[in-house]
């Protein structure tokens, strides 16, 4: 029977890459999203792939997407946590509200779904969740320190995860993308955009489909020795 795997912000972006790469491996893919109904429609009618909605930053939403998917689906053997949004201002501009948001979507929302399909990954002695970082999680970014901590904090909840998890046979990873051609990136204004690809090593920005690979690998029946770790994809940009 095929691993069923949910991949957050599953429709678009980074995400449906992940979500066609894991589909290729034979993986059941759940993609949860959260906005856009139109898209996540053409996504499934273009993929194949079962959309689910709610929203990662309210903790009892991921507790009800995950039955459902378990009751139309199967149990989830997999968990890529990629959904994540932007708030970006310097310090002086930043409100609460665009700390809270930040927060609450790309750092709560870890442990909010992560905590939803432990029990039953524990229970079959089996998981893999992989957590999508960034490279301004590591290397920080003016006017993101929102972002940044939740990325930066991304990181230390896998290598956290992982020590509980090592015993009962779930993997806890992260992959941390550099600057990557999705629409995100794309609202970067032009110039800003130049100076941050003049400083890629690799002269180029990187692809969904390439964090997708390092998705599906750490994601795999044989990744069982690595956890804790952080991948990084990202040209050469931030090496440490």
């Amino acid at each position: 029977m095929a691993r069923v795997a949910i991949v957050t912000g599953g429709t678009r972006g980074i995400g449906e890459a992940i979500s066609l790469a894991l589909q290729a491996e034979g993986v059941t893919v759940a993609a949860a999203y959260a906005g856009n109904d139109e898209r996540a429609r053409a996504f499934s009618e273009r993929t194949g792939i079962q959309a689910f909605k709610w929203d990662v930053a309210d903790f009892y939403a991921c507790q009800d997407g995950v039955k459902r998917v378990e009751a139309e689906i199967g149990p989830v053997d997999i968990l890529v946590n990629n959904a994540g949004i932007t708030r970006d201002a310097t310090m002086k501009r930043m409100t609460y509200d665009m700390w809270s948001d930040v927060m609450r979507t790309n750092l709560a929302g870890c442990f909010s779904m992560a905590k939803a399909v432990w029990d039953g990954m524990t229970a079959r002695k089996y998981g893999r969740i992989v957590n999508i970082g960034s490279i301004n999680g590591q290397a920080g970014q003016y006017g993101q320190v929102n972002y940044a901590a939740a990325k930066s904090g991304i990181h230390g909840f896998t290598k956290a995860l992982a020590q509980e998890g090592a015993r009962v046979g779930i993997t806890v990873n992260a992959i941390a993308p550099g600057y990557i051609d999705t629409d995100m990136v794309a609202a970067v204004p032009e110039d800003v955009l130049a100076k941050i690809v003049a400083r890629i090593p690799v002269g180029r920005l990187g692809k969904a489909s390439e964090i997708a690979r390092g998705v599906t690998f750490l994601c795999g029946e044989d990744a069982g020795f690595v956890t804790g770790s952080t991948l990084s994809i990202n040209g050469g940009q931030h090496m440490y």
